[in-house]
């Protein structure tokens, strides 16, 4: 893996749980991007219920936890001290879902688990420690430079002029992805319109800002991350050179043309810049090349699909991989990869390009969101937005005649499954008990068996991918061992 964020260390734990044997090269020294985020991350319903299938559930609370206590000490020196605390009261009961274009959605009518908030950091010290307790190797201070597919192996080159050599390597290195450009992928799609920037600083006059606020060119936000400034402006371009440090020059002069704030910055302390440039790789797989996470899709982080999005792809490939790279499975396999992960991810950035849409400032795009507003109210279309942005939408298999395959395993089973699926192999459900797809399986060392009566099942059982969505479901064996040819070579 060519990148240690979220979706690198992820993969990687994945591809180790299945037999294989990852290194990541992060070009950072690791210590800063360990220690400090901007922004904080929602970990979505799917994605919770995807961690949850490996016993992280607990850990994840333990961060949000963390994130919760840090938020409630400076809420209440603030004068949204009471606003804070009713979110963070939301959080704790596991009642946030997230929002749609900034207008707040209901945490019970997605169909997914409840999301965890926290900062992004957070998240990959949760990541990286449990990488570690899996014996995954991280290298930092290797940047990768270019890489060379030599059809029998991949071949990455670092800036400290070393060379490795691995079967195959596999891009989590964000949206300005040197695997991506080095390995030839197309990478078609918008141009930015928007210019969002995120600062940790501190105004001269803080109760200038207190929330949100919609102004004539754009938006201002400080509420729910004490000491940072969010800032987000329609029609302009950024900084030429878009690693330049951030100056409190320039986080004025944006305050100014989007909120019509006049304010001082008086102490900044670091910023990044993001925009809507919207864009996904033709394909997640050229050779012995694939991409994950940003570096196959980019687009505005409004809505906060954008983690999840990465977090879903590392969790469809790590299994497929490793099956390929020990043996188990053809390299066909991998083609699956890009059929099911390059549909998921284009619905998720027009989700994206719709939600600029409506924070755009104007008379007309004020009428939509309060018409908008209007209709979340209606339940179908609260569920609708709720599948939508939580990821609970996705459908592997829409051409299925058994509507269970090609979706996420139902509520009722991932109690069993987080059981019994902590070590990234498959499950297969018997649900009648009576023992006759015992068979079925014999030899298949990546298959666990558990009988699960239930009363009255859809199905007689289901074969879980380790990912957490079914592979087959029937009311005998019929069709199981062609699922289990397809997905993996017993």
């Amino acid at each position: 893996m060519i990148g240690g964020g979220p979706v690198g260390l992820l993969l990687a734990a994945e591809l180790r749980l299945g037999g294989a044997t990852p290194l990541i090269l992060e070009a950072s020294d690791g210590t800063e991007r360990r220690t400090r985020s901007f922004g904080q991350r929602s970990v979505n319903g799917r994605s919770s219920q995807t961690l949850a299938l490996r016993g992280l559930t607990p850990a994840l609370e333990a961060k949000q936890e963390a994130w919760v206590e840090h938020l409630a000490a400076a809420g209440q020196r603030t004068e949204d001290g009471d606003q804070i605390a009713h979110v963070l009261k939301m959080m704790r009961e596991g009642r946030i879902a997230g929002h749609f274009g900034g207008l707040p959605l209901a945490a019970d009518d997605s169909g997914a688990d409840r999301c965890f908030l926290m900062k992004q950091h957070m998240l990959e010290h949760l990541l990286a420690d449990w990488a570690n307790e899996l014996g995954v190797r991280i290298e930092t201070n290797s940047q990768v430079v270019a890489v060379h597919d030599e059809g029998t192996s991949v071949v990455a080159e670092l800036a400290d002029g070393r060379s490795l050599r691995a079967d195959y390597l596999v891009g989590c290195d964000g949206g300005r992805s040197t695997v991506r450009k080095s390995a030839g992928f197309a990478f078609p799609g918008t141009g930015a319109t928007m210019t969002g920037r995120v600062a940790s600083a501190k105004l001269a006059d803080e109760s200038m800002l207190k929330s949100v606020l919609r102004g004539p060119n754009g938006l201002v936000n400080c509420l729910m991350v004490p000491g940072e400034i969010t800032t987000v402006e329609f029609d302009v371009t950024g900084p030429a050179d878009r690693d330049a440090p951030m100056t409190p020059a320039e986080l004025e002069g944006s305050m100014l043309r989007a909120g019509g704030l006049e304010a001082t910055v008086a102490h900044l302390d670091a910023g990044t810049r993001f925009s809507d440039n919207t864009r996904q790789a033709d394909t997640y797989r050229r050779g012995r090349v694939l991409l994950a996470g940003d570096a196959a899709h980019v687009h505005s982080p409004i809505g906060g699909q954008g983690l999840n999005l990465g977090l879903q792809d590392a969790a469809n490939l790590g299994w497929k991989l490793a099956l390929v790279a020990t043996d188990r499975a053809p390299e066909e396999l991998l083609d699956t990869y890009t059929a099911e992960r390059h549909s998921a991810a284009a619905h998720v950035l027009r989700s994206t390009l719709a939600q600029v849409a409506l924070m755009r400032p104007g008379p007309q795009v004020d009428a939509l969101r309060e018409v908008l507003t209007e209709t979340l109210v209606i339940p179908e279309v609260r569920e609708y937005f709720g599948t939508l942005v939580s990821g609970a939408d996705v459908d592997y298999a829409p051409e299925s005649e058994q509507p269970l395959v090609g979706r996420f395993l139902p509520s009722v089973f991932r109690e069993v499954a987080a059981e019994y699926m902590s070590d990234g192999r498959f499950l297969l459900l018997d649900l009648v008990g009576d023992g006759s797809i015992d068979a079925a399986v014999d030899g298949a060392d990546r298959v666990r068996l558990v009988h699960r009566p239930v009363p009255d099942p859809d199905a007689a059982a289901l074969l879980v991918r380790p990912d957490g969505y079914v592979a087959w479901a029937g009311a005998d064996t019929t069709g199981l061992r062609d699922a289990l040819d397809r997905w993996y070579a017993v």
